[in-house]
């Protein structure tokens, strides 16, 4: 494997695991939000290594994204 694919690989892998910082830019909102549907409900799902500690598997993130995907603004979510 070249340098180049092994730098490749993290991003678009649909197990890698990110922090809420990136997980927040995949999604283009601010980790505050994620921080308020982690307690509310209704983001995407997460894992939760420890007390203090989450991750967002990539593929859960596309997948709370595909879910939320509209022809138009009378379909319910």
């Amino acid at each position: 494997m070249k340098p180049s694919d092994a730098q490749a690989k993290p991003t678009t892998d649909p197990d890698r695991l990110m922090n809420e910082h990136e997980a927040a830019e995949v999604l283009c909102y601010s980790v505050r939000a994620l921080q308020n549907w982690r307690s509310r409900g209704g983001g995407p799902k997460f894992i939760k290594v420890s007390a203090r500690s989450i991750r967002y598997r990539r593929r859960d993130l596309l997948d709370w994204i595909e879910a939320r995907t509209v022809a138009n603004t009378s379909q319910p979510i």
